[in-house]
Order: C-alpha cells, then structure tokens, then sequence
C-alpha cells in the first residue's frame, strides 16, 4: 500500500471533484467540505478497498491523512 493511492483514493471521497493538491501531512478537517458524513465515506472506503475496519474513534484520534493511513497500514 501506497500514500499517494491511499491519498487519491481519500480525495475521492469528497462530493468536490476539485478537491487537488492533499499531501500526507493535510489536516483533513482542514479540508473545507469536510463532515461527520465524510468521515463515515472514508470508513467505508477504507473497508471496501483495503479490507481493514477502522471507526469513529480512529478519525477522530487522527490529525492528518498519514495518520489515517498508518492506521490502515498498521492492521493490514
């Protein structure tokens, strides 16, 4: 597993197509669509493409994507 896929694929979350230039160190609630309804489309996200369950508690302990990430890496 990649960042920069793991990055597209969080991106592609969004309902903005325009959503562009996330690094691993962007504070996702930084992001300006960024809602309780998009944390819910990353949790799905992560289960559907990577086969690993994360929950509420694991966004809302996590600052950056990196941190979602590693979290995703870490139970692969």
């Amino acid at each position: 597993m990649i960042i920069e896929e793991f990055i597209q694929n969080f991106a592609d979350q969004f309902d903005n197509p325009e959503i562009t230039g996330l690094l691993p160190e962007t504070r996702f609630r930084d992001i300006e669509e960024w809602s309780s309804l998009t944390a819910l489309t990353i949790i799905a996200m992560v289960d559907e493409i990577y086969k690993v369950r994360i929950n509420g508690d694991d966004i809302r302990k996590s600052e950056t994507i990196e941190d979602i990430f590693n979290i995703v890496k870490s139970r692969l």
